[in-house]
């Protein structure tokens, strides 16, 4: 068993989803993660190696197997967490109790921080590092009653919201970035961290004239995962967490002199199907990406896994690419004005 599109042909996730939307039958998958190294029940698991310094613009994280390869967090690992497939042959169907596609999603930023931490889609292997604007690094604004990001905060590979697409509901073109998710479990994650998410619901945020779908969605592993499979499981066991979502997506940019961000469908939150039928689609852009037949917006696609992308390189310049950057140093200190409160 393996991965979707790791060694294998870029068709295959298709096949899963195929299966997936003709029977509405979902595939279960089980993982076991110790902190910092995560399984897969092929024995693959990913780990992370820092170069530059924290809180500094040369701070990056790159990924890479636990055989010592460098690999791209947005190309080379899966979106679908695990599957029973081999040779492109669709799963059985899975037993009642089964009822779960599980995905993989890359944490970039943990609840409760402010340093915008993002996958570097524009650099080769696309490492996570804190997003500059004007030359400065960027965090978030604490706005009253929150403190930074209020969910762990991070990105499905293996999608791209492609900026030549107009959406049919939004009317708007797709951001340029893999596809984001608000994960709502329990756990403080950490940047680069790789987990196996329950999608729960997808809401649509307006950012500057682009479509941002936000994924609502909790680790696999939670203790309350059992209990939330659907928005609406969300919006009765947790009180207020979805409106302080969009409280804070609407806000959050506000501090910094911009106008603040609008929703299509009224701001509501659409259902774990709607959710899913939006991921499928950005994975298709995605695969469109890496095999070169779209204007790839100046993302970078270098990969080493999908065998039908033009992009894929050998493990020898993956290995180039992380001895090029600064090696890790002392963590750079934080200004105190990131703790500021702003009441808007």
């Amino acid at each position: 068993m393996r991965p979707l599109l790791l060694r294998c042909p870029l068709g295959c996730l298709a096949t899963v989803f195929g299966s997936f939307s003709a029977s509405r039958n979902k595939l279960v998958t089980q993982a076991a993660a110790l902190p910092h190294l995560f399984y897969f029940r092929n024995t693959m698991h990913y780990q992370t190696e820092e170069r530059g310094r924290p809180n500094s613009p040369d701070y990056r994280i790159y990924f890479k197997t636990s055989e010592g390869k460098y690999i791209s967090p947005f190309h080379d690992i899966s979106l679908i967490a695990e599957t029973e497939q081999d040779n492109d042959v669709p799963t059985k169907k899975p037993k009642k109790n089964e009822s779960e596609v599980l995905f993989n999603m890359v944490v970039e930023v943990p609840r409760w921080s402010n340093a915008k931490m993002e996958i570097a889609t524009k650099e080769p292997l696309n490492p996570i590092k804190q997003d500059v604007k004007k030359g400065k690094l960027r965090y978030v604004a604490n706005i009253f009653p929150h403190k930074g990001y209020i969910w762990n905060y991070g990105a499905l590979p293996q999608t791209w919201e492609d900026p030549n697409h107009t959406d049919k509901d939004t009317k708007c073109c797709g951001d340029n970035d893999p596809i984001d998710v608000c994960e709502i479990g329990t756990q403080v994650c950490f940047p680069g961290q790789v987990i196996q998410v329950k999608v729960l619901g997808i809401l649509a945020m307006i950012d500057e004239g682009e479509t941002d779908w936000k994924v609502i969605a909790i680790n696999a592993l939670d203790p309350d995962a059992k209990n939330l499979n659907s928005i609406e499981d969300v919006c009765k066991s947790r009180p207020g967490h979805l409106e302080a979502t969009v409280d804070w997506f609407r806000k959050y940019k506000v501090p910094d002199g911009k106008p603040e961000n609008r929703f299509g469908f009224n701001g509501e939150f659409k259902d774990k199907d709607f959710a899913v039928e939006i991921i499928k689609s950005t994975h298709e852009h995605w695969r469109a990406l890496v095999q070169k037949q779209t204007n790839s917006g100046g993302i970078e696609c270098k990969n080493i896994s999908c065998c039908e992308s033009p992009f894929k390189c050998s493990d020898d310049e993956a290995r180039d690419v992380v001895a090029s950057a600064p090696a890790f140093d002392s963590t750079h200190p934080v200004s105190p004005n990131v703790d500021k409160w702003h009441f808007v």
